[in-house]
């Protein structure tokens, strides 16, 4: 059975799970019409789909931990999962990175990071999580919209200069409270 904790100290290491790969299936589009957000999806042709893998991250639990929270799933002793909660400026507590062992996922891991998440969020006084989405990774924004977070947003402009120009980012929130 897979459960949550905060890691400490004892299991820093345990914040260095690495990346895997993922599928880049289509797009979610987001619209804002009357003061209301709604999407379609636009899936890719079967040769068109392809993977993506992020860049590993090298955090430092040390110089991080004094304004992040580290969240992490562990089948026994072996860590599956990793949510990256950091503090905001606002009312919602900013869900920096959640990520799953490929071995597990679509086994709600990444639903029991993100409830944890929430009640650690509340545990420090905010109203709920609030986290980002690139438009092309489907996957993702499904996941976030099935486990109750909302389309609160859309940045159109934050690759632009970069290889990846033509995405966007979708902003996502949920209420905890």
């Amino acid at each position: 059975m897979v459960t949550a904790r905060i890691i400490t100290e004892a299991h820093k290491d345990d914040i260095r799970l690495r990346n895997r790969p993922f599928k880049l299936f289509g797009l979610l589009l987001p619209s804002y019409n009357n003061g209301k957000w709604d999407h379609t999806e636009l899936l890719f042709p079967a040769e068109n789909v392809t993977e993506m893998c992020f860049p590993d991250e090298e955090y430092d639990f040390a110089q991080m931990s004094e304004t992040s929270v580290f969240v992490g799933a562990y089948d026994g002793d072996r860590c599956v999962g990793l949510a990256v909660l950091q503090q905001a400026f606002f009312r919602y507590m900013y869900l920096y990175d959640l990520k799953v062992d490929p071995d597990c996922r679509g086994q709600g891991v990444g639903k029991l990071l993100v409830e944890s998440a929430k009640k650690e969020a509340v545990r420090q006084g905010y109203r709920g999580l609030y986290t980002q989405g690139q438009d092309n990774n489907l996957g993702a924004c499904r996941f976030y919209l099935k486990t109750g977070f909302e389309i609160g947003g859309l940045d159109t402009r934050v690759y632009g200069g970069t290889a990846q120009e033509h995405k966007k980012d979708i902003l996502f929130y949920c209420d905890a409270v």
